[in-house]
């Protein structure tokens, strides 16, 4: 079956930044700011080697999700985007098959503060609502990721839920999580 990012055409500019499918030749650029510590906090696997790395990049369904951030031909940071579907009755759930999505995101720590998270997420947002159709979008991070939750609320997302130590950190023991979302109909977010 066909991925949903591959009915779209790449790539994708912004005002200062393009935006891409990754490819495996993007294992390399995307190491570099992985793997530091920094970065490591946050993301969902923190690999030790940079063998590991590229094994856990490279595997299809990974790729398949991942978008590459470039800032003047330089890879700045990579988005996620898993098309799902949405939980029904059985009588329709015909009708909640890959209709919305969830979000990620990672952006090298050098290029932070000067809005290209914020850039970047909102041209992924502006192409799962339009080009792909998609009717609602999710996003769920550590409460103690800050910077995370605080990109989500600036493109626009609705805090949903503050769940208390459901989230099972690496170094830090339970945290307290959250989930954001935002439907089509509420897009484009305020500016």
């Amino acid at each position: 079956m066909r991925h949903p990012l591959d009915t779209l055409d790449w790539p994708v500019s912004t005002g200062r930044l393009l935006l891409r499918r990754a490819a495996p030749d993007d294992v390399d650029a995307t190491w570099v700011y992985r793997q530091r510590p920094e970065t490591q906090e946050w993301v969902t696997a923190a690999t030790e080697s940079h063998d590991d790395y590229r094994e856990r990049f490279l595997r299809e369904d990974r790729l398949a999700d991942l978008l590459i951030i470039e800032l003047d031909g330089r890879v700045i940071g990579d988005l996620t985007l898993q098309v799902q579907d949405a939980w029904a009755q059985e009588e329709v759930a015909d009708q909640a098959k890959g209709v919305q999505g969830e979000l990620g995101w990672t952006l090298d720590p050098s290029y932070g503060g000067k809005g290209y998270a914020t850039e970047a997420v909102r041209a992924l947002i502006d192409l799962s609502f339009g080009s792909l159709g998609l009717r609602r979008l999710h996003a769920e991070c550590f409460y103690d990721n800050e910077a995370s939750w605080r990109l989500m609320e600036r493109v626009g997302m609705r805090r949903e839920q503050h769940t208390v130590k459901d989230s099972l950190h690496r170094t830090r023991g339970w945290l307290d999580g959250l989930s954001y979302a935002l439907l089509a109909e509420e897009w484009p977010a305020p500016q």
